[in-house]
C-alpha cells in the first residue's frame, strides 16, 4: 500500500494551474472559447451560484468557506452574479502561490473576504456554523490510499470499508479515497452543508446524453490523473454518499453537465461520436465535452 499524498507540492510549489485542464478555469471568463459549449456565456461561479441558489443552499446572509480556491475564479464568479447574498467568505489553501493569486483576483471585495493558509484537515472544525462550504475540484487531491489488496487490507482501510459498507474489487488491487472520505465525515460530524465537485470514477451521464457513455468506465475505483509534479485521483462517489447517509445527512449527486445547462444536439452528437472537428470551435467543443463528462457534483445539505 500507498499513500499518496499533495501537501507537499501544494505547500512547497508554485503552482501553475494552466499546466491543467480545469472546469472552473476553463469557463472562468465569458470570451473564454470554451463557452461555445454553453447555451449562454456564463462564469462558471455564476453558473455553481445559480445552481445553489435553486438548491436553497445559498440564502440571503450566508458564510462560506472555499476549500484550495485555485485562482479564485470560481468565487470571483460567484460574488459577481450573488454577492449580494453574500455576508463573509473565507479562502482557505495550503498554497500561498494560490492564496496570492486569489487575493488578486478578489481584490474587490476586501470586506467580504478573507484569506487563510493552512490544511483543510487541520482547520475545518473552525468553520462548525458556516451556511456552505465549497470544495471545487480539490477534492481529488486529497489523501488516496493506492494499491490496496483486498485480501490483506492494512487498518485504515479496513477501518473505512467497514464502518460504512463500502464496495470494493474481490480479488483486483484498487485505490480508496480515504482523505476525500475524512472530509465528508468532518462536514457531515460538523452538521456543514457542502457542495462538491470532481473528476469521478463512477460518472453519471445526462439522461439526453447517454453517448457520453462511450469508451467510459461507469463503476469503476479511483485512477491516478498524472500531472506536473504531483498525481491526482478520481473520486468514487457512490463511497461519499454512503458516508453521508450514514450520518442522516440529506444529499444528492448529477453530472456537472446538468448544473452547467449544456443539452443535447445534434451537432454536439455528431462531433462526438464521430469524431468530426473540421474547425476549431468544433475541436474545443469536443475536448471539453471528453473532460466534463467525467466530473459529478455532490451536495450535502
Amino acid at each position: 500500500m500507498h499513500t499518496n499524498s499533495t501537501r507537499g507540492f501544494h505547500r512547497d510549489t508554485r503552482i501553475d494551474l494552466m499546466k491543467e485542464f480545469t472546469i472552473c478555469e476553463s469557463l472562468s471568463d465569458t470570451k473564454s472559447p470554451y463557452m461555445t459549449v454553453l447555451p449562454e456565456p456564463r462564469s462558471y461561479g455564476a453558473m455553481v451560484g445559480d445552481f445553489l441558489t435553486r438548491q436553497g443552499m445559498l440564502r440571503q446572509g450566508s458564510t462560506i468557506v472555499e476549500l484550495g480556491g485555485g485562482y479564485g475564479s470560481l468565487m470571483r464568479g460567484l460574488m459577481e452574479a450573488h454577492g449580494r447574498l453574500i455576508r463573509k467568505v473565507f479562502m482557505v489553501d495550503l498554497s500561498k502561490t494560490l492564496l496570492k493569486r486569489q487575493r488578486e483576483r478578489l481584490m474587490d471585495y476586501p470586506g467580504q473576504v478573507s484569506f487563510i493558509n493552512a490544511d483543510i484537515h487541520e482547520l475545518i472544525h473552525a468553520f462548525r456554523g458556516a451556511d456552505l462550504v465549497i470544495v471545487n475540484e480539490v477534492i481529488g487531491d486529497l489523501d488516496t490510499l493506492t494499491g490496496l489488496d483486498p485480501r490483506h487490507l492494512p487498518g485504515e482501510a479496513f477501518a473505512l470499508i467497514d464502518r460504512y459498507g463500502l464496495e470494493h474489487p474481490a480479488r483486483e488491487r484498487f485505490s480508496l479515497n480515504s482523505g476525500a472520505i475524512s472530509l465528508v465525515e468532518a462536514l457531515c460530524s460538523l452538521e456543514i452543508p457542502a457542495f462538491i465537485s470532481e473528476h469521478s470514477c463512477d460518472p453519471l451521464m445526462p439522461g439526453d446524453m447517454p453517448y457520453l457513455a462511450r469508451g467510459l468506465a461507469l463503476d469503476s475505483f479511483p485512477r491516478e490523473i498524472p500531472l506536473s509534479g504531483h498525481s491526482e485521483y478520481t473520486i468514487r462517489f457512490s463511497h461519499l454518499m454512503r458516508v453521508s447517509r450514514s450520518f442522516g445527512r440529506k444529499t444528492a449527486s448529477g453530472p456537472l453537465i446538468d448544473l452547467l445547462g449544456i443539452t443535447d444536439s445534434p451537432a454536439l452528437r455528431f462531433m462526438f461520436l464521430g469524431n468530426a472537428c473540421s474547425t476549431e470551435k468544433q475541436a474545443v467543443t469536443s475536448e471539453f465535452l471528453d473532460h466534463v463528462r467525467e466530473y459529478r457534483w455532490l451536495t450535502l445539505e
